[in-house]
């Protein structure tokens, strides 16, 4: 009786393993992945890449349950200007008129919910720049082992200030739109 006890202990355990998915980590490649931002302003824009330092999703199968993702702020590039114009505004980006690299040297989203619909995950998560963390919702596609998305933020919810016509009055055409977007392309 003993031994057919232990033998259904064994097949139920074997079996409700086998039906439990058990979440792990997919690590992104920096190397693969990139982030393009557009910065707009009342007179043109700007472009330009920015680095994923390190990442990751926590996978339960095919579902995303969640991940951390840190972006090297001192990496902003300028993609549209050369020269001394580039430098000038890689460096006012870095300064503390807009992100302050050298208090905040990193950004940060984790994600903190996901649905799957198809090939697109509705994310939620909390992103963090400089010292503020706000939530953010976006799509991301998945193609194999590739992920996308555009996320359009608004730079004055995270005191990022310089410039911003919700701030300051009689701008003009020197105004810098609030809302800028990064173009998110991550590989697994």
């Amino acid at each position: 009786m003993k031994t057919v006890k232990s033998i259904l202990i064994l097949a139920v355990a074997v079996g409700t393993a086998s039906f439990t998915t058990k979440a792990i980590m997919e690590k992104v490649s920096v190397k693969t992945s990139s982030i393009t931002w557009t910065g707009k302003k009342v007179t043109g824009k700007h472009v330009g890449t920015i680095d994923l330092k390190d990442g990751f999703f926590t996978m339960e199968g095919d579902n995303i349950t969640g991940g951390e993702f840190h972006i090297d702020m001192a990496s902003i590039n300028c993609t549209d200007l050369s020269g001394d114009s580039k430098g000038q505004l890689e460096g006012h980006l870095k300064s503390d008129d807009f992100f302050g690299v050298d208090n905040y040297p990193t950004a940060k989203l984790v994600i903190t919910n996901s649905v799957k619909q198809g090939n697109t995950y509705k994310v939620t998560g909390d992103l963090t720049i400089k010292k503020t963390t706000e939530p953010v919702t976006f799509e991301l596609e998945r193609a194999g082992n590739n992920f996308s998305t555009v996320l359009t933020i608004d730079r004055s919810k995270y005191d990022v200030r310089y410039g911003s016509g919700s701030f300051f009055d009689n701008l003009g055409d020197k105004t810098i739109y609030d809302d800028f977007t990064l173009d998110i392309n991550l590989s697994i």
